[in-house]
């Protein structure tokens, strides 16, 4: 059935209405998002020798370029290492924050803003800042000399061995909140009855979050390891702010090292070869979007199951 527009004379489709109402949407992410990514696609296979003058076609060379070059394996091996050590971290510590900042207790909102407020922060600034307590004579050093702990201080930022660790501690700090408020989401959700029914069969203290709380919490679990994970493969910002990828590399990451290639006159701005790294970085996130769909709806899951 068709529906007439007496003031424009036009006849509308009434199960093309959601449509119309998404074009806008539609047209400015084709514009901003769809089209550069076919673009991009496109120049993965290409050579751009002169930005004035059209790419060449060139077909799987950046592939094979890409396969034989060792600083690109080497933040590969750098951006798993971030995953191994940050997502775990990610995944319990805001657990744990979740249930204490659920208790009934006076001043408690204090404590979730507190908790909270890193992540409102930008990450430029929390750069910054951690990049001063790192300093040869930051804060964290001057409180080593004083302990007695270091006579000399640590190298966090300037040591092959620390520097990766230590932007680390960054990425941890900015998300610890977020995910927190995801998990308290998750525990506002179950009904307290559980836990009273837990306490009558002598499940009571910390012993009710590991056979209440856990259990019911896994599919906001898996929910945060699939996000931190996909976060943790596109850091870029801590990496750039505080160490350039150095020192001798140890701290560079896939962004980062694609940004590298493509945007810094050190490697002529090979935008092709740039291109290629991130298609590889789009498959790898890809296959964490596609898995992360399988927790969509946590909430629901976690209590009708």
């Amino acid at each position: 059935m068709q529906k007439f527009m007496p003031k424009s004379g036009i006849f509308i489709n009434p199960r093309l209405t959601p449509y119309i109402f998404l074009l806008p949407a539609l047209v400015i992410l084709g514009l901003t998002v769809f089209l550069p990514a076919i673009q991009a696609f496109y120049l993965s296979f290409t050579r751009i020798e002169d930005i004035t003058q059209p790419a060449q076609w060139i077909g799987f060379s950046n592939f094979f370029k890409l396969w034989n070059d060792q600083e690109f394996w080497q933040t590969l091996k750098n951006t798993i290492l971030y995953l191994i050590c940050v997502v775990p971290i990610l995944v319990f510590v805001p657990l744990g924050l979740a249930i204490l900042v659920n208790q009934k207790l006076r001043g408690m909102n204090w404590f979730r803003a507190a908790y909270y407020t890193p992540v409102i922060i930008s990450m430029v600034v929390a750069g910054i800042a951690f990049r001063w307590l790192y300093a040869e004579n930051g804060l964290l050093n001057q409180l080593l000399k004083l302990s007695g702990i270091s006579k000399t201080g640590v190298e966090w930022l300037t040591s092959p061995d620390l520097a990766l660790f230590s932007v680390m501690v960054v990425t941890i700090w900015k998300g610890l909140g977020y995910y927190m408020v995801i998990y308290l989401a998750g525990l506002q959700s179950i009904p307290a009855d559980v836990y009273e029914a837990a306490a009558i069969d002598g499940s009571d203290g910390i012993g009710k979050h590991w056979d209440i709380t856990v259990p019911l919490m896994k599919p906001y679990l898996a929910l945060v390891a699939v996000i931190s994970a996909i976060a943790a493969t596109k850091v870029f910002e801590e990496v750039y702010i505080m160490t350039q990828g150095g020192p001798l590399n140890s701290s560079n990451t896939i962004v980062h090292y694609l940004y590298q290639q493509g945007f810094t006159a050190l490697n002529s701005f090979n935008l092709s070869y740039a291109c290629t790294i991130g298609l590889v970085l789009f498959l790898i996130i890809l296959g964490l979007s596609i898995l992360r769909l399988s927790f969509n709806d946590p909430a629901g899951d976690s209590l009708t199951k």
